[in-house]
C-alpha cells in the first residue's frame, strides 16, 4: 500500500503551501455528494460520466462571501474580472470569458445585459439560499445548448428544510480597504430568511437581502468635490442591491413540483469627474455643477419545475419567464447645494424572454442503456436606447431605440451505455435552430473509465457554437467621442473542446485521505467574435469574427484530508494562441500562464471554531492585443500583465449549540487594488503600462448569522 500511493504523496509534500482544490475547491471532498447538472438522474459524483466540482454550503459558510464573484475568486482555473466603472464582475473558466460557459440556476440560463446564461455580472448573484454549486469542465453544448464549450456553473438552491420552522437572519460589516464607518463607507449587509414545512408534501420559503455597498473613494475626493482636478466621484462606484426571493415545493412519492420567484434591483451612482466651475464674472465666485447618472437594473425571474417519473420514463420540465430592465436617471448637480436639477428619465435598456427546457429518460427500464430525448427553447427580446440620437450623413440613420428578438429551438437526445461495471460512455447530438442564423449543431461523446488501484479516468469531447450576442450585432455607439459598430453579419463561433481527468483516492493508515486529479484540455474555437480596431484615425471599433483562438493546458490538485486538519493544493498551466482573419499574428505562437492555488483549514473541536486561509497566485499573462501598425492594418501584438497574489482568511465560531455562528475575516490581504499590464487596445505607438483595478485593497468584514430552527 505505501508502495502504490508513494507517487501521490510526493507531489502533495512537493508544494510548500496549501490550496483550495476542485470543490470550490471543497474543504470536504466527498465523493458520495450528489449531483444533478448533466445527469440522468441525480447520482454520486463517482458515478458521473463527467468532471464535476461541488461547493458545498460549508465552503459558502466558511468564506463569508455575499456574491458568487466573492466565492469563485480563489477557485483555480476561474478568474474573476472586475470593473470599477461598471461596478460589475465578469468571469473566465479555462482563460475563455463568460461567452463560452453558462452559469445557471436550478438548471435555467440567468437573463442580463448581454443575453441568456452568459457573461452574468456575478456580484448580482448571492448566496443566501444556495445548496451547493457544481461545475462541470468539458463540453456540455448537447446538454446545455450554445456557448457551453468550456463547461456549466450551475447553481442549486435550497428546497426543503428538516425543521418544520427555519427562521435565518443575518447581519455583514465589511471595509472597503481602509474606508468604514456606518453611514457612508464600507458594505453593508442585511438578510432574513424564512422557511416553512406546512407538512410531508408541502414546504416554501422566503429570502430578502440588502447589500449596500458605499463604493470606494481611494485617492477620489467624493460627489461633493468642487474642483476640476479630476478627483470628483468614486475609484469604485457605489451600489445599492436588493434581491428578494421565494419558493413553493410540493412532494408526491414519484412527482415533484416547484415554483421559484425572484426579484432583484441595484441602483448604481455614477459621479462624473469633470467639474464646470461656472465662474461668476459680475461676482468673482464660482457655482460649481457637474452632470452625473443613477443607474437602476431591476430583473424578475420566474421558475416552474416539474419533475418525477411514471411507469415507462422519468422525466424534468422548466418554464421560465424572465425580464431584466435598465433606467437611467441623468441630472446636472449644483455641488455646493446639493441640488439636481435638468433631472430626465429613460429606459435605457432591457430583455425579457421566455425560456423553456424538458428532458425525459429511462424508457427502457435498463440497467446497462438508458438515453435521454429532450428540447430547449429561448425567446428573447430586446430593447437599447441610443442615448446620443440618430446618426445621419455617415450611410445610415438609425431610429431613438433599438430593438431585436433572437430566437432559439433546440432539440438534443444522448444515449449512456454501462458497457460494464468499469465503462461508460455517453454519445450525445444536438440540433439548434435560430430566428437569426442557420441550423447549428452539438455533438459530444463522454465516458469514465474506472481502471485498476482505484484510479478513475474521464474523458470528454464536444462541440459547442457560440451564437452572436445581442450587443455584438446590435450595438450602435457614434457620436463626436465614440465610433463602435455592431455587426448583423456575425457569423456563430464554432467550439470543440477535449477534456482528459484522471483522479485517484488513496485511504491510508490513520485515517488519512489522499485524493489527486490530474487534467488536461485543449480548446480551439473558429470564427471567434472580437472588437476590433477597424480604423485608426477617426478611431474605430467593430465586431468580427477572427480566425482562430486557442488554449491548452493542463492542471494537477490534491487533497490531504486528517482528523481537524484539511489541506488542498492546486496549480494549473495554460497557453493562448489567437490569429486575426486578415492573417497578421503574432507568429501564431501560445502564450503562457500559470496558477497556485491554496487552502488550509483546521477545526478546534473545545471550542468549536475553524480557521480557515485560502491564497491564490496568478503569474504573469501575455495576451494578445488587436493594435494598429503604421500601415492602419488590424495587427496582434504581445502584452503582458503582472502576476499577482490574493489571499483571503476567516475564523468561524459557533455559539449556544451551534445556533449564534460568528464569522471574522479579511479579503485581499496583500493589499492588491490594481497591477500593471501593457495588454490594452491602443495605437500603434501606445504609451507605457497602464494600471488595471483588480481589488480595493485590504478589507475585514464581520458576519453574525442566528439559526433559529424548531
Amino acid at each position: 500500500m505505501r508502495n502504490k500511493t508513494l507517487f501521490f504523496l510526493l507531489p502533495f509534500l512537493s508544494l510548500t503551501a496549501f490550496s483550495q482544490e476542485e470543490e470550490n475547491d471543497s474543504i470536504v471532498n466527498n465523493l458520495s455528494e450528489v449531483v444533478i447538472t448533466g445527469q440522468y438522474s441525480a447520482q454520486s459524483v463517482k458515478k458521473s460520466v463527467f468532471q464535476v466540482k461541488v461547493i458545498s454550503r460549508e465552503d459558502i459558510d466558511r468564506q463569508a462571501g455575499n456574491n458568487l464573484a466573492d466565492l469563485l475568486n480563489q477557485t483555480l482555473n476561474i478568474n474573476i474580472i472586475p470593473n470599477a466603472s461598471t461596478g460589475k464582475s465578469g468571469v473566465q473558466l479555462f482563460g475563455l470569458d463568460a461567452q463560452y460557459f453558462k452559469i445557471l440556476v436550478d438548471n435555467i440560463p440567468i437573463i442580463n445585459d448581454e443575453g441568456l446564461g452568459n457573461n452574468t455580472d456575478l456580484t448580482q448573484i448571492n448566496l443566501d439560499d444556495i445548496e451547493q454549486i457544481e461545475i462541470v469542465e468539458g463540453s456540455m453544448g448537447v446538454e446545455y445548448g450554445a456557448n457551453a464549450v468550456s463547461g456549466i456553473i450551475n447553481i442549486i438552491t435550497k428546497k426543503n428544510s428538516k425543521y418544520k420552522w427555519e427562521i435565518t437572519p443575518y447581519i455583514q460589516e465589511e471595509t472597503i480597504g481602509n474606508e468604514y464607518n456606518l453611514v457612508d463607507r464600507g458594505r453593508h449587509i442585511q438578510s432574513l430568511k424564512v422557511g416553512h414545512n406546512f407538512n410531508e408534501k408541502w414546504y416554501a420559503n422566503a429570502v430578502i437581502t440588502t447589500n449596500d455597498f458605499k463604493g470606494f473613494l481611494n485617492d477620489k475626493k467624493g460627489p461633493n468635490h468642487i474642483e476640476n482636478d479630476g478627483l470628483r466621484g468614486y475609484e469604485w462606484l457605489p451600489k445599492e442591491q436588493l434581491n428578494v426571493k421565494s419558493l413553493i415545493s410540493y412532494n408526491l412519492k414519484n412527482h415533484r413540483f416547484f415554483y421559484k420567484f425572484e426579484f432583484f434591483k441595484e441602483t448604481t451612482d455614477r459621479f462624473d469627474s469633470f467639474v464646470d466651475l461656472n465662474e461668476q464674472s459680475q461676482t468673482g465666485t464660482t457655482k460649481p455643477k457637474s452632470a452625473d447618472k443613477i443607474f437602476e437594473s431591476e430583473r424578475f425571474f420566474h421558475h416552474l419545475n416539474l419533475t418525477g417519473k411514471f411507469n415507462f420514463m422519468n422525466y424534468d420540465a422548466s418554464f421560465s419567464f424572465q425580464q431584466q430592465k435598465r433606467n437611467v436617471e441623468t441630472y446636472n448637480y449644483w455641488i455646493r447645494t446639493g441640488e439636481k436639477f435638468d433631472i430626465k428619465n429613460f429606459e435605457y435598456e432591457s430583455r425579457d424572454g421566455f425560456y423553456s427546457k424538458a428532458n425525459f429518460s429511462n424508457f427502457l427500464k435498463n440497467e446497462t442503456i438508458d438515453f435521454q430525448l429532450g428540447y430547449e427553447i429561448s425567446e428573447i427580446n430586446g430593447f437599447a436606447s441610443n442615448l446620443v440620437g440618430s446618426f445621419e450623413g455617415i450611410g445610415v440613420t438609425f431610429p431613438e431605440n433599438i430593438a431585436r428578438r433572437l430566437g432559439s429551438y433546440d432539440v438534443y437526445g444522448s444515449t449512456e451505455v454501462k458497457i460494464n461495471d468499469k465503462i461508460s460512455i455517453r454519445p450525445g447530438i444536438r440540433a439548434l435552430f435560430s430566428s437569426q442564423f442557420s441550423t447549428q449543431t452539438a455533438l459530444s461523446l463522454s465516458s469514465r473509465f474506472l481502471l485498476k488501484n482505484d484510479y478513475e479516468l474521464r474523458a470528454i469531447v464536444g462541440t459547442s457554437p457560440r451564437l452572436p450576442n445581442y450587443e455584438e450585432m446590435y450595438t450602435y455607439l457614434v457620436d463626436v467621442n465614440h465610433n463602435v459598430q455592431g455587426n448583423p453579419e456575425l457569423n456563430p463561433e464554432q467550439g470543440v473542446s477535449a477534456f482528459l481527468h484522471l483522479n485517484k483516492t488513496s485511504k491510508l493508515k490513520e485515517g488519512i485521505q489522499l485524493n489527486n486529479k490530474f487534467s488536461a484540455w485543449y480548446i480551439d474555437v473558429k470564427d471567434r467574435i472580437e472588437l476590433v480596431i477597424i480604423n485608426q484615425t477617426p478611431l474605430e471599433y467593430k465586431y468580427r469574427n477572427i480566425d482562430v483562438y486557442k488554449t491548452i493546458g493542463t492542471s494537477f490538485t490534491t487533497s490531504l484530508n486528517y482528523k481537524n486538519w484539511i489541506a488542498n493544493a492546486g496549480v494549473t498551466f495554460a497557453g493562448v494562441s489567437k490569429v486575426l482573419d486578415s492573417g497578421e499574428n503574432y507568429n501564431d505562437d501560445f502564450l503562457y500562464g500559470f496558477q497556485v492555488n491554496a487552502n488550509l483549514s483546521y477545526k478546534f473541536e473545545k471550542i468549536n471554531t475553524v480557521f480557515s486561509a485560502f491564497v491564490k497566485y496568478s503569474g504573469p499573462q501575455y495576451l494578445f492585443v488587436n493594435k494598429q501598425n503604421d500601415a492602419n492594418e488590424s495587427i496582434l501584438v504581445r502584452g503582458k500583465q503582472d502576476g499577482f497574489t490574493w489571499l483571503d482568511a476567516t475564523v468561524k465560531k459557533s455559539f449556544f449549540k451551534n445556533n449564534l455562528e460568528v464569522t471574522v475575516g479579511a479579503r485581499n490581504i496583500m493589499d492588491i487594488p490594481n497591477i500593471n499590464t501593457t495588454a490594452v487596445e491602443g495605437g500603434a505607438h501606445s504609451g507605457p503600462a497602464t494600471n488595471i483595478l483588480m481589488g480595493y485593497g485590504r478589507s475585514y468584514f464581520m458576519k453574525l448569522l442566528y439559526k433559529l430552527n424548531f
